[in-house]
């Protein structure tokens, strides 16, 4: 007979009406910082992080979210040389920046030390010792205010920010977008998630309006993330580089060439197939601009875990 008494159903809200839950056969880890809960499951994905009542990552299906997030961008790039990134404690994002033969520096900013702490002793498969590259420096910071001061330049950034809501939000407006763009330069490239375009469609159109505002070159795309429970969306923004100007072809030389092969996603295939919007994301995105100012501040009030309704699981046996 199993042993189920260290089973826990955990619930995630994707909107006021539809949500998902998870099922943990242990919890081995937790901690509480200044800033957010923290905590580690042992889940069918593995060993997934979770934090403050939202699913982050996880050792089996990382790679949706990490090699999406930084792959459109990097190899549209001809060289890249230095990335910054803006969150993104569990070292996912910084081991695929390090795949690069060209890269020589890899910036994380990180406001939490306890969670790069936390996720470097508690999910080496989804660092894969990125932490132990010489090439990667960690800065514990307000990212916000280090883009704001930052007098370095960047080939590629990586927003890996928390939902829209609270102190995260002011990372999504216009005036933050500027900075970023300027110490990318004309060919560097931003990528970001937007969120979930069947979710929380008015998240995705504002964020993309904010990047749309400053950038020249804004492509959305699609991407499945199985731990999300939905269709997530993510763009790249730059003022010259565009993901769209390569083919498969060109996609699969730059893999060989820069000698990137250890990908579960992404390929010259894949990398036409999320920029291949279905009608409904093309019908919102051409909605009138929005974009998110201190005037006008992003008020999605579902977004805020305190704000979602009490709900639990129920079994029947």
């Amino acid at each position: 007979m199993t042993d189920r008494s260290k089973e826990e159903y955990f619930l995630e809200q994707l909107n006021d009406g539809i949500g998902f839950w998870v099922k943990s056969k242990a919890r081995l880890a937790h901690a509480k910082s200044p800033f957010q809960d923290i905590e580690v499951l042992e889940t069918d994905f593995g060993r997934t992080l979770r934090i403050d009542d939202y699913f982050m990552t996880s050792d089996n299906d990382e790679f949706f979210y990490h090699e999406n997030m930084i792959h459109p961008a990097g190899i549209s790039h001809y060289a890249p040389k230095r990335a910054l990134i803006i969150g993104g404690g569990d070292g996912g994002a910084a081991e695929e920046y390090l795949k690069y033969p060209s890269m020589e520096e890899v910036v994380m900013v990180e406001i939490d030390e306890m969670v790069v702490n936390f996720c470097k002793e508690h999910l080496p498969l989804v660092h894969r010792g990125a932490f132990d590259d010489s090439r990667l420096s960690v800065v514990i910071a307000d990212g916000k205010k280090y883009v704001e001061e930052c007098q370095n330049q960047f080939d590629l950034m990586m927003l890996d920010l928390t939902d829209p809501f609270g102190p995260s939000e002011a990372l999504y407006r216009v005036d933050f977008f500027e900075h970023c763009r300027r110490i990318l330069g004309p060919e560097g490239v931003l990528s970001m998630h937007l969120g979930s375009p069947i979710m929380r469609p008015n998240v995705f159109h504002r964020v993309y309006s904010s990047l749309k505002t400053v950038f020249d070159v804004v492509r959305p795309y699609l991407v499945y993330v199985p731990l999300y429970g939905t269709i997530w969306g993510m763009a790249t923004a730059s003022d010259q580089t565009d993901p769209l100007s390569l083919n498969n072809e060109n996609i699969e030389e730059r893999l060989k060439t820069r000698k990137i092969n250890d990908l579960q996603y992404y390929n010259g295939d894949t990398h036409q197939g999320v920029f291949a919007l279905p009608n409904y994301v093309r019908d919102l995105l051409m909605g009138n601009l929005r974009p998110i100012t201190e005037q006008d501040p992003m008020d999605e009030p579902g977004l805020d875990p305190q704000n979602h309704i009490p709900l639990k699981v129920v079994r029947r046996d």
